[in-house]
Protein backbone atom coordinates (compact mmCIF):
# COMPACT_ATOMS: atom_id res chain seq x y z
CA UNK A 1 0.00 0.00 0.00
CA UNK A 2 2.78 2.44 0.86
CA UNK A 3 4.49 1.70 -2.46
CA UNK A 4 1.24 2.31 -4.37
CA UNK A 5 0.71 5.59 -2.58
CA UNK A 6 4.26 6.67 -3.40
CA UNK A 7 3.79 5.76 -7.07
CA UNK A 8 0.47 7.62 -7.19
CA UNK A 9 2.07 10.71 -5.63
CA UNK A 10 4.95 10.62 -8.10
CA UNK A 11 2.56 10.39 -11.04
CA UNK A 12 0.57 13.36 -9.73
CA UNK A 13 3.69 15.47 -9.23
CA UNK A 14 4.96 14.59 -12.72
CA UNK A 15 1.61 15.47 -14.20
CA UNK A 16 1.57 18.85 -12.44
CA UNK A 17 5.08 19.74 -13.61
CA UNK A 18 4.35 18.41 -17.07
CA UNK A 19 1.38 20.73 -17.38
CA UNK A 20 3.41 23.66 -16.12
CA UNK A 21 6.09 23.08 -18.76
CA UNK A 22 3.65 22.46 -21.62
CA UNK A 23 3.13 25.81 -23.36
CA UNK A 24 -0.05 24.57 -24.97
CA UNK A 25 -1.66 23.89 -21.60
CA UNK A 26 -0.34 26.83 -19.61
CA UNK A 27 -3.01 29.35 -18.71
CA UNK A 28 -1.52 32.76 -19.47
CA UNK A 29 -2.76 35.85 -17.70
CA UNK A 30 -4.89 38.07 -19.91
CA UNK A 31 -3.23 41.14 -21.42
CA UNK A 32 -4.61 44.41 -20.15
CA UNK A 33 -5.81 46.17 -23.27
CA UNK A 34 -7.51 49.08 -21.55
CA UNK A 35 -6.37 52.49 -22.74
CA UNK A 36 -6.36 55.56 -20.52
CA UNK A 37 -3.30 57.72 -21.08
CA UNK A 38 -2.81 60.55 -18.62
CA UNK A 39 -0.14 63.21 -18.27
CA UNK A 40 2.67 62.13 -15.93
CA UNK A 41 5.50 64.68 -16.00
CA UNK A 42 7.78 66.79 -18.20
CA UNK A 43 11.49 67.47 -18.40
CA UNK A 44 13.07 70.64 -19.73
CA UNK A 45 15.55 70.24 -22.58
CA UNK A 46 16.17 73.88 -23.44
CA UNK A 47 14.57 76.98 -24.87
CA UNK A 48 12.19 77.34 -27.80
CA UNK A 49 13.00 74.90 -30.59
CA UNK A 50 15.37 72.82 -28.46
CA UNK A 51 13.51 69.51 -28.20
CA UNK A 52 12.77 67.61 -31.42
CA UNK A 53 13.17 63.81 -31.47
CA UNK A 54 13.77 61.37 -28.60
CA UNK A 55 14.89 57.75 -28.31
CA UNK A 56 14.82 55.47 -25.24
CA UNK A 57 17.40 52.89 -24.22
CA UNK A 58 15.76 50.09 -22.25
CA UNK A 59 19.14 48.85 -20.99
CA UNK A 60 20.27 52.03 -19.23
CA UNK A 61 16.79 53.59 -18.87
CA UNK A 62 18.13 56.76 -20.49
CA UNK A 63 16.25 59.08 -22.82
CA UNK A 64 18.28 60.71 -25.60
CA UNK A 65 16.79 63.88 -27.12
CA UNK A 66 17.90 65.98 -30.08
CA UNK A 67 18.73 69.41 -28.65
CA UNK A 68 19.03 71.83 -31.55
CA UNK A 69 19.55 74.83 -29.29
CA UNK A 70 22.73 73.43 -27.74
CA UNK A 71 23.88 71.36 -30.72
CA UNK A 72 23.93 68.24 -28.61
CA UNK A 73 22.01 65.17 -27.58
CA UNK A 74 20.51 65.77 -24.16
CA UNK A 75 20.50 62.71 -21.92
CA UNK A 76 18.12 62.06 -19.02
CA UNK A 77 18.01 59.01 -16.81
CA UNK A 78 14.32 58.20 -16.35
CA UNK A 79 14.69 55.11 -14.15
CA UNK A 80 12.49 57.01 -11.72
CA UNK A 81 9.94 58.95 -13.72
CA UNK A 82 8.99 60.89 -10.62
CA UNK A 83 12.51 62.28 -10.48
CA UNK A 84 14.33 62.20 -13.85
CA UNK A 85 18.06 62.90 -13.62
CA UNK A 86 19.95 65.02 -16.16
CA UNK A 87 22.96 63.07 -17.40
CA UNK A 88 26.05 64.06 -19.37
CA UNK A 89 25.03 65.26 -22.86
CA UNK A 90 26.69 64.27 -26.14
CA UNK A 91 28.39 67.30 -27.68
CA UNK A 92 28.10 67.42 -31.48
CA UNK A 93 29.62 70.84 -32.14
CA UNK A 94 32.58 69.40 -34.08
CA UNK A 95 30.29 67.41 -36.38
CA UNK A 96 27.26 69.56 -37.23
CA UNK A 97 23.60 69.97 -36.30
CA UNK A 98 21.65 66.89 -35.09
CA UNK A 99 18.30 66.05 -36.65
CA UNK A 100 17.29 62.62 -35.42
CA UNK A 101 18.15 59.77 -33.05
CA UNK A 102 17.40 56.05 -32.86
CA UNK A 103 18.40 53.25 -30.47
CA UNK A 104 18.89 49.51 -30.71
CA UNK A 105 20.48 47.23 -28.09
CA UNK A 106 22.67 49.83 -26.43
CA UNK A 107 23.66 51.65 -29.61
CA UNK A 108 22.55 55.22 -30.32
CA UNK A 109 22.46 56.42 -33.95
CA UNK A 110 22.49 60.19 -34.53
CA UNK A 111 21.77 61.89 -37.85
CA UNK A 112 23.93 64.99 -38.28
CA UNK A 113 23.77 67.52 -41.11
CA UNK A 114 26.89 69.22 -42.45
CA UNK A 115 27.59 72.93 -42.74
CA UNK A 116 26.56 73.81 -45.38
CA UNK A 117 23.76 71.26 -45.32
CA UNK A 118 24.12 70.57 -49.05
CA UNK A 119 27.32 68.62 -48.26
CA UNK A 120 27.24 64.93 -47.25
CA UNK A 121 26.07 64.36 -43.69
CA UNK A 122 26.98 61.76 -41.10
CA UNK A 123 25.42 59.04 -38.99
CA UNK A 124 27.26 58.80 -35.66
CA UNK A 125 26.89 55.70 -33.46
CA UNK A 126 27.45 55.91 -29.70
CA UNK A 127 27.45 53.50 -26.78
CA UNK A 128 24.45 54.40 -24.63
CA UNK A 129 26.13 53.37 -21.38
CA UNK A 130 29.07 55.82 -21.52
CA UNK A 131 28.41 58.07 -24.57
CA UNK A 132 31.56 56.81 -26.28
CA UNK A 133 31.68 57.12 -30.07
CA UNK A 134 31.67 53.69 -31.69
CA UNK A 135 31.67 54.63 -35.36
CA UNK A 136 30.78 57.30 -37.89
CA UNK A 137 29.43 56.90 -41.41
CA UNK A 138 29.18 59.37 -44.29
CA UNK A 139 25.74 59.49 -45.91
CA UNK A 140 23.83 61.79 -48.28
CA UNK A 141 23.09 65.47 -47.88
CA UNK A 142 20.95 66.50 -44.91
CA UNK A 143 20.15 63.23 -43.10
CA UNK A 144 16.84 64.24 -41.55
CA UNK A 145 15.70 60.96 -40.01
CA UNK A 146 17.50 57.82 -38.87
CA UNK A 147 16.23 54.44 -37.70
CA UNK A 148 17.37 50.86 -37.14
CA UNK A 149 15.88 47.88 -38.91
CA UNK A 150 13.77 45.78 -36.56
CA UNK A 151 16.49 43.11 -36.32
CA UNK A 152 19.14 45.75 -35.57
CA UNK A 153 21.38 44.74 -38.47
CA UNK A 154 20.89 47.92 -40.52
CA UNK A 155 20.71 51.65 -39.97
CA UNK A 156 18.64 53.58 -42.52
CA UNK A 157 18.66 57.33 -43.01
CA UNK A 158 16.44 59.61 -45.10
CA UNK A 159 18.72 62.25 -46.60
CA UNK A 160 16.54 65.18 -47.60
CA UNK A 161 18.97 66.95 -49.90
CA UNK A 162 17.40 70.40 -49.59
CA UNK A 163 18.63 73.21 -51.88
CA UNK A 164 20.41 76.32 -50.65
CA UNK A 165 18.35 79.47 -50.13
CA UNK A 166 19.28 80.89 -53.53
CA UNK A 167 18.23 77.58 -55.10
CA UNK A 168 21.51 77.43 -57.02
CA UNK A 169 22.67 74.18 -55.41
CA UNK A 170 20.18 71.31 -55.20
CA UNK A 171 21.79 68.01 -54.11
CA UNK A 172 20.24 64.65 -54.77
CA UNK A 173 17.69 63.37 -52.30
CA UNK A 174 18.97 59.99 -51.10
CA UNK A 175 18.46 57.05 -48.76
CA UNK A 176 21.47 55.49 -47.00
CA UNK A 177 21.63 51.91 -45.73
CA UNK A 178 24.39 51.13 -43.24
CA UNK A 179 25.11 47.41 -42.86
CA UNK A 180 26.51 46.88 -39.38
CA UNK A 181 27.87 43.44 -40.25
CA UNK A 182 30.64 44.98 -42.35
CA UNK A 183 30.16 48.75 -41.77
CA UNK A 184 29.38 49.29 -45.46
CA UNK A 185 27.29 52.25 -46.56
CA UNK A 186 25.02 52.08 -49.59
CA UNK A 187 23.51 55.42 -50.58
CA UNK A 188 20.62 55.16 -53.03
CA UNK A 189 19.42 57.96 -55.27
CA UNK A 190 16.45 58.32 -57.61
CA UNK A 191 18.20 58.83 -60.95
CA UNK A 192 16.68 55.64 -62.36
CA UNK A 193 13.25 57.27 -61.99
CA UNK A 194 14.08 60.41 -63.97
CA UNK A 195 12.54 58.94 -67.12
CA UNK A 196 9.30 58.17 -65.23
CA UNK A 197 8.64 61.75 -64.19
CA UNK A 198 5.72 62.43 -66.52
CA UNK A 199 3.93 59.20 -65.61
CA UNK A 200 4.39 59.79 -61.90
CA UNK A 201 3.20 63.40 -62.11
CA UNK A 202 0.05 62.26 -63.90
CA UNK A 203 -0.75 60.23 -60.76
CA UNK A 204 -0.21 63.09 -58.32
CA UNK A 205 3.55 63.10 -57.75
CA UNK A 206 5.26 66.51 -57.77
CA UNK A 207 8.54 67.52 -59.41
CA UNK A 208 8.67 71.30 -59.41
CA UNK A 209 11.99 72.80 -58.28
CA UNK A 210 13.40 75.17 -60.90
CA UNK A 211 15.56 73.21 -63.33
CA UNK A 212 15.60 70.13 -61.09
CA UNK A 213 15.54 66.55 -62.24
CA UNK A 214 13.31 64.15 -60.33
CA UNK A 215 16.37 62.80 -58.52
CA UNK A 216 17.31 66.30 -57.34
CA UNK A 217 13.75 67.27 -56.51
CA UNK A 218 12.82 64.37 -54.21
CA UNK A 219 13.32 65.09 -50.53
CA UNK A 220 13.21 61.90 -48.40
CA UNK A 221 11.66 62.80 -45.05
CA UNK A 222 10.89 59.80 -42.85
CA UNK A 223 11.56 56.04 -42.78
CA UNK A 224 9.34 53.16 -41.64
CA UNK A 225 10.72 49.60 -41.59
CA UNK A 226 8.74 46.37 -41.94
CA UNK A 227 8.59 43.84 -39.10
CA UNK A 228 10.74 41.37 -41.08
CA UNK A 229 13.36 44.06 -41.80
CA UNK A 230 13.17 43.35 -45.53
CA UNK A 231 11.43 46.55 -46.62
CA UNK A 232 11.47 50.25 -45.83
CA UNK A 233 8.99 52.89 -46.88
CA UNK A 234 10.19 56.48 -47.10
CA UNK A 235 7.94 59.53 -47.22
CA UNK A 236 8.76 62.13 -49.90
CA UNK A 237 6.83 64.97 -48.34
CA UNK A 238 7.14 67.92 -50.72
CA UNK A 239 6.77 65.54 -53.65
CA UNK A 240 3.54 63.98 -52.33
CA UNK A 241 4.77 60.41 -52.52
CA UNK A 242 6.21 57.38 -50.74
CA UNK A 243 9.19 55.33 -51.91
CA UNK A 244 9.54 51.59 -51.34
CA UNK A 245 13.04 50.28 -50.59
CA UNK A 246 14.20 46.67 -50.77
CA UNK A 247 16.58 46.41 -47.82
CA UNK A 248 17.85 42.98 -48.88
CA UNK A 249 18.81 43.98 -52.42
CA UNK A 250 19.46 47.58 -51.28
CA UNK A 251 17.50 49.12 -54.12
CA UNK A 252 14.60 51.56 -54.47
CA UNK A 253 11.81 49.44 -55.90
CA UNK A 254 9.10 52.01 -56.53
CA UNK A 255 7.72 55.49 -56.05
CA UNK A 256 4.05 55.67 -55.10
CA UNK A 257 2.30 58.97 -55.94
CA UNK A 258 -0.31 59.72 -53.28
CA UNK A 259 -2.71 61.82 -55.33
CA UNK A 260 -5.11 64.32 -53.82
CA UNK A 261 -7.88 64.60 -51.24
CA UNK A 262 -11.20 66.11 -52.33
CA UNK A 263 -12.32 68.69 -49.77
CA UNK A 264 -15.62 68.97 -51.61
CA UNK A 265 -16.54 65.41 -50.61
CA UNK A 266 -18.75 64.64 -47.63
CA UNK A 267 -16.58 63.97 -44.59
CA UNK A 268 -13.66 66.04 -45.88
CA UNK A 269 -14.92 69.45 -44.79
CA UNK A 270 -12.41 72.03 -43.50
CA UNK A 271 -12.13 75.56 -42.18
CA UNK A 272 -10.19 77.42 -44.89
CA UNK A 273 -9.99 80.90 -43.34
CA UNK A 274 -8.36 82.53 -40.34
CA UNK A 275 -10.43 85.68 -40.87
CA UNK A 276 -13.99 84.32 -40.80
CA UNK A 277 -14.54 84.80 -37.04
CA UNK A 278 -16.09 81.33 -36.87
CA UNK A 279 -14.87 77.78 -36.52
CA UNK A 280 -17.08 75.98 -38.99
CA UNK A 281 -16.19 73.09 -41.27
CA UNK A 282 -17.41 73.42 -44.86
CA UNK A 283 -16.93 71.71 -48.19
CA UNK A 284 -14.78 73.63 -50.66
CA UNK A 285 -13.73 72.93 -54.28
CA UNK A 286 -10.13 72.32 -53.21
CA UNK A 287 -7.81 69.35 -53.59
CA UNK A 288 -5.39 68.68 -50.73
CA UNK A 289 -1.96 67.19 -51.32
CA UNK A 290 -1.39 64.46 -48.71
CA UNK A 291 2.34 65.27 -48.27
CA UNK A 292 3.05 63.07 -45.23
CA UNK A 293 5.75 63.95 -42.74
CA UNK A 294 6.17 61.06 -40.29
CA UNK A 295 5.09 57.56 -41.27
CA UNK A 296 5.06 54.29 -39.37
CA UNK A 297 4.23 50.74 -40.29
CA UNK A 298 2.72 47.77 -38.51
CA UNK A 299 1.92 44.22 -39.57
CA UNK A 300 -1.56 43.14 -38.52
CA UNK A 301 -2.81 39.70 -39.50
CA UNK A 302 0.06 39.21 -41.92
CA UNK A 303 -0.55 42.48 -43.80
CA UNK A 304 1.70 45.53 -43.76
CA UNK A 305 -0.06 48.86 -43.17
CA UNK A 306 1.57 52.29 -43.44
CA UNK A 307 0.20 55.13 -41.30
CA UNK A 308 0.98 58.69 -42.35
CA UNK A 309 0.68 62.11 -40.68
CA UNK A 310 -0.43 64.31 -43.57
CA UNK A 311 1.14 67.57 -42.46
CA UNK A 312 1.87 69.18 -45.83
CA UNK A 313 4.82 71.37 -46.74
CA UNK A 314 5.75 74.03 -49.28
CA UNK A 315 9.00 75.35 -50.70
CA UNK A 316 9.60 78.96 -49.79
CA UNK A 317 13.15 80.08 -50.56
CA UNK A 318 14.66 83.38 -51.63
CA UNK A 319 15.49 81.82 -54.99
CA UNK A 320 12.12 80.14 -55.46
CA UNK A 321 8.78 80.17 -53.67
CA UNK A 322 5.63 78.34 -54.66
CA UNK A 323 3.34 79.84 -52.01
CA UNK A 324 0.30 81.84 -53.15
CA UNK A 325 -2.94 82.75 -51.43
CA UNK A 326 -6.17 82.16 -53.32
CA UNK A 327 -6.98 85.88 -53.14
CA UNK A 328 -3.91 86.53 -55.33
CA UNK A 329 -4.78 83.98 -58.03
CA UNK A 330 -6.52 84.47 -61.34
CA UNK A 331 -9.31 81.92 -61.14
CA UNK A 332 -11.08 80.25 -64.03
CA UNK A 333 -14.59 81.72 -64.18
CA UNK A 334 -16.20 78.39 -65.01
CA UNK A 335 -14.59 76.45 -62.19
CA UNK A 336 -14.77 79.30 -59.67
CA UNK A 337 -17.53 81.76 -60.66
CA UNK A 338 -17.23 85.26 -59.26
CA UNK A 339 -20.77 85.01 -57.92
CA UNK A 340 -19.56 82.52 -55.31
CA UNK A 341 -17.04 85.05 -53.95
CA UNK A 342 -14.35 82.40 -53.43
CA UNK A 343 -11.56 84.98 -53.13
CA UNK A 344 -13.14 86.74 -50.18
CA UNK A 345 -10.92 86.29 -47.12
CA UNK A 346 -13.79 84.75 -45.15
CA UNK A 347 -14.14 82.06 -47.83
CA UNK A 348 -11.08 80.73 -49.70
CA UNK A 349 -9.18 83.99 -50.13
CA UNK A 350 -6.72 83.36 -47.31
CA UNK A 351 -6.03 79.70 -48.14
CA UNK A 352 -2.42 79.00 -49.07
CA UNK A 353 -1.98 77.19 -52.34
CA UNK A 354 0.78 76.46 -54.84
CA UNK A 355 1.74 78.27 -58.02
CA UNK A 356 3.03 75.00 -59.49
CA UNK A 357 -0.35 73.30 -60.00
CA UNK A 358 -3.85 74.20 -61.11
CA UNK A 359 -3.66 75.65 -64.63
CA UNK A 360 -4.91 72.48 -66.26
CA UNK A 361 -5.51 73.89 -69.75
CA UNK A 362 -2.47 76.19 -69.74
CA UNK A 363 -4.49 79.34 -70.43
CA UNK A 364 -3.05 81.39 -67.58
CA UNK A 365 -5.80 80.97 -64.97
CA UNK A 366 -6.30 78.43 -62.19
CA UNK A 367 -8.80 75.66 -62.91
CA UNK A 368 -8.15 73.77 -59.68
CA UNK A 369 -7.01 75.03 -56.28
CA UNK A 370 -4.58 72.81 -54.36
CA UNK A 371 -3.82 73.11 -50.63
CA UNK A 372 -0.93 71.79 -48.55
CA UNK A 373 -1.47 68.63 -46.55
CA UNK A 374 -4.67 66.67 -46.00
CA UNK A 375 -5.31 67.71 -42.37
CA UNK A 376 -5.61 64.03 -41.50
CA UNK A 377 -3.85 60.74 -40.99
CA UNK A 378 -4.08 58.02 -43.61
CA UNK A 379 -3.60 54.27 -43.88
CA UNK A 380 -1.84 52.96 -46.99
CA UNK A 381 -1.08 49.49 -48.29
CA UNK A 382 2.51 48.38 -48.78
CA UNK A 383 2.05 49.16 -52.47
CA UNK A 384 0.88 52.71 -51.89
CA UNK A 385 -2.90 52.31 -52.19
CA UNK A 386 -5.05 54.49 -49.94
CA UNK A 387 -7.01 52.23 -47.59
CA UNK A 388 -8.37 54.81 -45.17
CA UNK A 389 -8.24 58.54 -44.52
CA UNK A 390 -9.44 60.18 -41.31
CA UNK A 391 -11.28 62.88 -43.27
CA UNK A 392 -12.19 65.76 -40.97
CA UNK A 393 -11.90 63.70 -37.77
CA UNK A 394 -9.01 65.74 -36.35
CA UNK A 395 -10.84 69.04 -36.85
CA UNK A 396 -14.16 67.63 -35.66
CA UNK A 397 -12.81 66.06 -32.47
CA UNK A 398 -10.74 69.14 -31.67
CA UNK A 399 -13.82 71.34 -32.02
CA UNK A 400 -15.84 68.98 -29.85
CA UNK A 401 -13.34 68.61 -27.01
CA UNK A 402 -11.03 71.65 -27.05
CA UNK A 403 -12.55 74.32 -29.32
CA UNK A 404 -10.20 77.05 -28.09
CA UNK A 405 -7.26 75.09 -29.52
CA UNK A 406 -8.87 74.45 -32.90
CA UNK A 407 -6.26 75.16 -35.61
CA UNK A 408 -4.25 77.20 -33.09
CA UNK A 409 -7.18 79.44 -32.15
CA UNK A 410 -8.25 79.45 -35.82
CA UNK A 411 -4.98 81.15 -36.74
CA UNK A 412 -3.78 78.27 -38.91
CA UNK A 413 -7.01 77.46 -40.70
CA UNK A 414 -5.72 79.17 -43.84
CA UNK A 415 -2.50 77.15 -43.82
CA UNK A 416 -2.49 73.46 -42.90
CA UNK A 417 -4.95 73.33 -40.03
CA UNK A 418 -3.79 71.40 -36.97
CA UNK A 419 -0.74 70.10 -38.88
CA UNK A 420 -0.60 66.40 -38.03
CA UNK A 421 3.15 65.89 -37.93
CA UNK A 422 4.00 62.70 -36.04
CA UNK A 423 2.53 59.20 -35.85
CA UNK A 424 3.41 56.27 -33.61
CA UNK A 425 1.73 52.95 -32.84
CA UNK A 426 1.62 51.03 -29.56
CA UNK A 427 1.24 47.29 -30.06
CA UNK A 428 -0.34 45.70 -27.00
CA UNK A 429 0.39 41.98 -27.15
CA UNK A 430 -0.59 41.72 -30.82
CA UNK A 431 -4.15 42.12 -29.60
CA UNK A 432 -4.71 45.86 -29.79
CA UNK A 433 -3.04 48.62 -31.75
CA UNK A 434 -3.18 52.23 -30.60
CA UNK A 435 -2.28 55.10 -32.93
CA UNK A 436 -0.98 58.43 -31.64
CA UNK A 437 -1.04 61.46 -33.94
CA UNK A 438 0.90 64.57 -32.89
CA UNK A 439 -0.68 67.91 -33.82
CA UNK A 440 1.95 70.63 -34.06
CA UNK A 441 -0.38 73.64 -34.15
CA UNK A 442 -2.91 72.63 -31.48
CA UNK A 443 -0.23 71.28 -29.09
CA UNK A 444 -2.07 67.99 -28.74
CA UNK A 445 -1.91 64.26 -29.45
CA UNK A 446 -4.87 62.37 -30.90
CA UNK A 447 -5.42 58.77 -29.79
CA UNK A 448 -7.14 56.19 -32.01
CA UNK A 449 -7.73 52.45 -31.85
CA UNK A 450 -6.49 51.03 -35.17
CA UNK A 451 -6.78 47.35 -34.37
CA UNK A 452 -8.91 47.31 -37.51
CA UNK A 453 -6.82 49.59 -39.76
CA UNK A 454 -9.74 49.98 -42.14
CA UNK A 455 -11.96 51.43 -39.42
CA UNK A 456 -10.00 53.41 -36.79
CA UNK A 457 -11.90 54.54 -33.70
CA UNK A 458 -11.25 57.81 -31.91
CA UNK A 459 -10.40 57.41 -28.21
CA UNK A 460 -9.22 60.72 -26.79
CA UNK A 461 -7.13 63.87 -27.12
CA UNK A 462 -4.07 64.34 -24.92
CA UNK A 463 -3.44 67.95 -23.95
CA UNK A 464 -1.13 69.52 -21.43
CA UNK A 465 0.30 73.04 -21.40
CA UNK A 466 -0.14 75.31 -24.41
CA UNK A 467 2.45 76.24 -27.05
CA UNK A 468 4.26 72.92 -26.96
CA UNK A 469 4.21 71.93 -30.67
CA UNK A 470 4.76 68.14 -30.62
CA UNK A 471 7.54 67.31 -33.06
CA UNK A 472 8.30 63.67 -32.28
CA UNK A 473 6.40 60.82 -30.65
CA UNK A 474 7.86 57.73 -29.02
CA UNK A 475 6.08 54.79 -27.40
CA UNK A 476 7.71 52.73 -24.65
CA UNK A 477 5.79 49.48 -24.09
CA UNK A 478 5.21 48.34 -20.53
CA UNK A 479 7.76 45.53 -20.84
CA UNK A 480 10.56 48.10 -21.37
CA UNK A 481 9.13 50.98 -19.38
CA UNK A 482 10.90 52.18 -16.22
CA UNK A 483 7.61 52.14 -14.28
CA UNK A 484 6.04 49.05 -15.85
CA UNK A 485 3.36 51.04 -17.68
CA UNK A 486 2.94 51.85 -21.35
CA UNK A 487 4.38 55.31 -21.95
CA UNK A 488 3.97 57.93 -24.65
CA UNK A 489 6.93 60.32 -24.89
CA UNK A 490 6.29 63.63 -26.67
CA UNK A 491 9.17 65.86 -27.78
CA UNK A 492 7.86 69.43 -27.88
CA UNK A 493 9.60 71.83 -30.22
CA UNK A 494 8.15 75.17 -29.08
CA UNK A 495 8.39 74.63 -25.34
CA UNK A 496 11.72 72.80 -25.48
CA UNK A 497 10.36 70.07 -23.24
CA UNK A 498 9.68 66.35 -23.29
CA UNK A 499 6.32 65.24 -21.88
CA UNK A 500 5.42 61.80 -20.58
CA UNK A 501 1.96 60.23 -20.63
CA UNK A 502 1.29 56.89 -18.98
CA UNK A 503 -1.44 54.34 -19.44
CA UNK A 504 -2.91 54.21 -15.95
CA UNK A 505 -5.07 51.14 -16.56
Amino acid sequence: MKLNKLLFSAVCIAAIFGCQNDDDNTVKPPINTEINFQYKTSINVGGEGASEISAFDAITKKLFTVNVESNQISVNNISNLDAPVLDTPIDLSVYGAPNSVAIYDGKLAVAVEADPKQNPGKILVYNTSDNSLLNEYTVGALPDMVTFSKDGKLIISANEGEPNDDYTIDPLGTISIIDLSDDSVTTLDFTSFNNQEAALEAQGFRVFGPGATLAQDVEPEYVAVSEDSNTAWVSLQENNGIAKVNLVAKTIEAIYPLGYKDHNAVGNEMDASDKDDVTALKNWPVLGMYQPDAITTVNIGGTDYIFSANEGDSRDYDGFSEEERVEDLTLDETAYPASSDFQNEVNLGRLKTTSTLGDIDNDGDVDQIYSYGARSFSVWSGSGSLLYDSGNSIATETLNETPTRFNDEDGRSDDKGAEPEAVEILNIGNERYILFVGLERTDQVMVYDVTNPMAPKFISILSHAGDEAPEGLLVIPAADSPNGKDLLVVSNEDSGTVSFYENIQ
